[in-house]
């Protein structure tokens, strides 16, 4: 049998994993559940816009990236789905924590308007609003990642509350002073949408991916439109409350948890084949082990560092190309 060099399987796996490397303890999920809230439109205009932009996202949820679960909340000038009322809201929450496991993933969407009155931030809803504090309460305790992507003006203070450890948190906004109405949702929906927003070409597209490339389109936006950028969308996932925008230059340690958080969940072959499942979860944690090594890197000796990197590569082809014969 003929054996490739070391090297040359450590450079292949190398290739493979571009752009894949994530955070500790969550890499892509096993299964996905989601709920989409098109909250209180404020116009026929904002009505429809709102009504396209949660179908595209359910509809690529539902049919690119198998989500086990999505359930939608609108407008209450639709009739097809449930009103977006704080009642239906917390019921809907209640419902979706209960079917997220500690490998799972939550992705909860905010679609329509916010506001803040100097001192509390709100997501408009069908009746009574729910501040961001209240968001933080109803969001806790949840087993597996939490992504929370609110697209509204007046979004940042939603991400200062809700950051915290194994969460992701994107707004549309960095700021209090962003209080115009926001296109980023057009872009985000565009981009869960496209094969193209798998950027690094591994055949799954990351939270990151999604932020990356809806917050490149919502820039353009305005640049070719020689506007005034009314707002800029950031991620946190720290847990230190602190979003921060994309920067082609940072190759730092933001965004890790993004990057490893994918949005294709376990396939039903593989969750029905156990030898596979394992597998898979087997490369999610060399991922995640990957980017942790990546992030010791400054404070490594070379030497050292590439010895372990070369052998996490190798362990990394190894298990993808098992999986790949099993699949």
């Amino acid at each position: 049998m003929i054996r490739a060099p070391r090297a040359a399987v450590a450079m292949a796996a190398a290739c493979v994993l571009a752009g894949w490397l994530g955070a500790p303890a969550s890499a892509s999920a096993q299964k996905g559940v989601a709920l989409v809230i098109a909250g209180a439109s404020g116009g026929e205009k904002y009505a429809e816009q709102s009504k396209r932009w949660r179908q595209e996202i359910a509809t690529a949820l539902t049919e690119r990236y198998k989500f086990g679960t999505v359930t939608v909340l609108g407008d209450e000038t639709s009739d097809d789905v449930p009103r977006a009322s704080a009642a239906e809201v917390r019921k809907a929450i209640a419902a979706v924590k209960a079917q997220v496991g500690k490998d799972d993933l939550l992705l909860v969407v905010l679609l329509g308007h916010g506001t803040f009155d100097g001192a509390v931030a709100k997501f408009n809803l069908v009746g009574p609003d729910l501040v961001a504090a209240e968001w933080k309460t109803l969001l806790g305790g949840v087993a597996g990642t939490l992504a929370v992507i609110n697209t509204t003006e007046s979004s940042y203070p939603f991400l200062e509350e809700l950051a915290g450890r194994g969460r992701i948190v994107i707004t549309a906004t960095d700021s209090v002073a962003q209080k115009y109405a926001t296109v980023f949702p057009e872009y985000f929906a565009k981009a869960l949408s496209e094969a193209s927003t798998d950027l690094d070409k591994n055949g799954r597209t990351s939270v990151w991916e999604v932020f990356q490339a809806s917050a490149l389109a919502d820039k353009q936006h305005y640049s070719q439109r020689a506007q005034l950028t009314t707002e800029r969308a950031v991620l946190d996932d720290t847990g230190e409350g602190k979003g921060r925008e994309f920067d082609a230059k940072d190759a730092g340690r933001f965004g890790s948890l993004a990057r490893a958080t994918y949005l294709e969940t376990m396939d039903p072959a593989e969750a029905a084949n156990p030898a596979l499942a394992d597998l898979v979860r087997r490369r999610r944690v060399l991922e995640a082990d990957a980017e942790a090594l990546r992030a010791r890197k400054p404070e490594t000796e070379p030497a050292k560092w590439s010895a372990e990197w070369e052998t996490l590569m190798i362990d990394l082809a190894k298990v993808s190309r098992e999986i790949r014969s099993k699949s």
